[in-house]
């Protein structure tokens, strides 16, 4: 669902791109609004349409992360839901229009007169101060602090586990490390240990390329079936040798883990770590996004109060234009942070843009293990 609320933001911010700057560059350019009444009473409500679907959207992606989280187990069972997801989309949609566009259609039939000269295209309620405060509460306050909230409770909550899971997996670890130490040397005992250290010490470099650690998993279970299948056929000493031996061999099996055993209990751990890592990585891309958002939008809305409140004397045009412009500079930025940040998207792009990059894979620093 998260996929389909991150199509919903790249809708809004490519409209804004397509249909809001276009129109306004040659007003900016000339001073003059040269398109007639109608078309800037367009303009205007898409433009609040657009950046305000934007931010809801943003606000949304917060949310259903949050909930991905927090209740990770009826958020799966969720999933395979799209009529959900669709439904909330069409919220942010209605919602943003709402909140501006019945103002901007129906304001100067309800005042009674248009303030709005010849020549000059901006909202009726440009100047009211009581309104404006009420619409930035609900476009940027509230929002960029439900976003904060969101973010904040995700890291709390990785950490959180983070510290139990690793606490847990402390324990299983030390013990097959404490029987292997005691234990005979073997070297299928040996490789495995050695193949464990690779892996975590892969892990500790920060690697998070998920399908080395799924071939690496893969690889150490089943070189494990391929040796319990050799020692059924009677290829291995164990099964050749004497019968003291054999006796002997399964009271060690008895007294420690089995190989099996072992491996599982490694590859669980890297899964566990590298499920914990991607919801790191997952929260330090929102706490991007929300610093983004609050850097675009802050200048805009305290900018546009004082304004109102002024009635235009106390904030020079220059300034205001630019935070306008920095407000669309938002919806320019989102496109580019959701492939920066997610692994899958990144990788998505990489297959567009570079196909050949792909079509190379380095070799598996996994591989010498069980050579």
């Amino acid at each position: 669902q998260n996929n389909y609320f991150l199509l919903n933001l790249a809708i809004s911010d490519f409209l804004v791109g397509a249909l809001c700057i276009p129109l306004y560059v040659p007003y900016v350019l000339t001073g003059r609004w040269s398109f007639g009444r109608s078309v800037c009473k367009l303009w205007l409500v898409l433009d609040y349409l657009l950046c305000t679907s934007s931010v809801f959207n943003i606000v949304l992606i917060s949310y259903d992360r949050f909930i991905s989280v927090t209740r990770a187990v009826s958020y799966r069972a969720q999933q395979t839901n799209s009529r959900h997801a669709v439904l909330k989309m069409s919220m942010v949609w209605i919602l943003a229009f709402l909140l501006y566009g019945p103002a901007i259609i129906t304001w100067e039939y309800i005042a009674g007169k248009s303030i709005i000269p010849d020549g000059e295209c901006f909202a009726e309620f440009f100047y009211n101060w009581y309104f404006l405060i009420t619409a930035s509460t609900i476009e940027f306050f509230t929002p960029f602090i439900s976003v904060t909230f969101f973010n904040v409770s995700i890291y709390l909550n990785i950490q959180r586990r983070t510290k139990t899971r690793l606490d847990l997996l402390q324990e299983p670890y030390s013990q097959t490390t404490t029987d292997n130490i005691k234990s005979e040397p073997d070297p299928t005992r040996s490789r495995s240990l050695k193949c464990w250290k690779v892996t975590h010490k892969a892990f500790k470099k920060g690697r998070s390329d998920a399908e080395a650690y799924k071939s690496a998993e893969a690889e150490i279970l089943e070189r494990v079936k391929g040796v319990k299948r050799s020692s059924l056929n009677g290829n291995t000493p164990s099964v050749l040798g004497k019968a003291r031996s054999t006796r002997r061999s399964f009271a060690e099996s008895g007294s420690t883990p089995s190989l099996e055993k072992r491996m599982r209990m490694v590859s669980q751990g890297i899964a566990q770590r590298f499920r914990l890592s991607r919801d790191k990585k997952v929260a330090k891309s929102l706490a991007v996004i929300v610093c983004a958002f609050g850097i675009c939008w802050a200048p805009y809305t305290l900018l546009m109060i004082i304004r109102a409140a002024c009635r235009g004397h106390c904030v020079p045009e220059y300034w205001y234009e630019a935070s306008f412009w920095l407000l669309w500079v938002n919806s320019a930025v989102n496109p580019i942070l959701y492939p920066l940040c997610h692994y899958s998207f990144r990788r998505a792009f990489k297959k567009i843009l570079c196909p050949q990059k792909l079509k190379i894979k380095p070799h598996s620093k996994f591989n010498f293990c069980w050579k």
